[in-house]
């Protein structure tokens, strides 16, 4: 019932973009951009690549309003929107960022464990160190909550391709957080 309300609330913000308003356009950015910045910060591994990615975004549907289907979930549309854009930002450049500042921008004020806290370096380090293919399905599921139909739907791939892809980059990762937890440097080169 929530989804419904949700995604009449984004219907409704849509049409009115479409008829020129400019704060239902701020009410819909304020709503999105924050998880959208989480997402591309994931995907590309910078604070200001991610940024960018996200200002492009909205950029786009802004432009691109009037041939979205309002009588449709949003959401899928803007995650292939901002993941077509980190792509296209990380094919420009291959800036990448530490590990640290991926995880402190990602978990600041969440975590106070200590212990829970080094789980969760681990994991996250580990998917850093995945290939594209199964990094962003991954990012797409577990971090983001889409749904592999949903998924396949943002990437622009079979639905059997991103359940391989998840499977493989499962099994990936949890022998990558094996490696870190025991100490081994060269988890990366086993991710890729």
């Amino acid at each position: 019932m929530f989804e419904i309300g949700v995604a009449n609330l984004d219907r409704e913000l849509l049409q009115k973009i479409r008829e020129g308003d400019k704060e239902a356009f701020q009410e819909l950015y304020n709503k999105y951009a924050e998880y959208a910045l989480r997402t591309a910060a994931a995907i590309t591994r910078n604070k200001m690549n991610a940024a960018d990615a996200v200002q492009e975004t909205f950029i786009r549907i802004y432009k691109n309003i009037e041939s979205f289907d309002i009588d449709k979930p949003f959401e899928p549309w803007l995650y292939r929107i901002l993941v077509n854009e980190c792509n296209r930002i990380l094919s420009k450049n291959s800036t990448t960022i530490l590990v640290d500042d991926f995880i402190q921008n990602n978990l600041q004020g969440v975590i106070e464990d200590q212990h829970k806290f080094e789980e969760y370096e681990s994991l996250y380090k580990a998917i850093e160190s995945l290939d594209d293919n199964n990094k962003i399905p991954i990012i797409l599921k577990y971090l983001k909550g889409f749904k592999e139909n949903e998924i396949a739907e943002i990437l622009g791939i079979n639905v059997n391709t991103i359940k391989s892809r998840l499977f493989k980059g499962r099994q990936k990762l949890k022998t990558l957080v094996e490696k870190l937890e025991r100490g081994s440097d060269n988890y990366e080169s086993n991710g890729r």
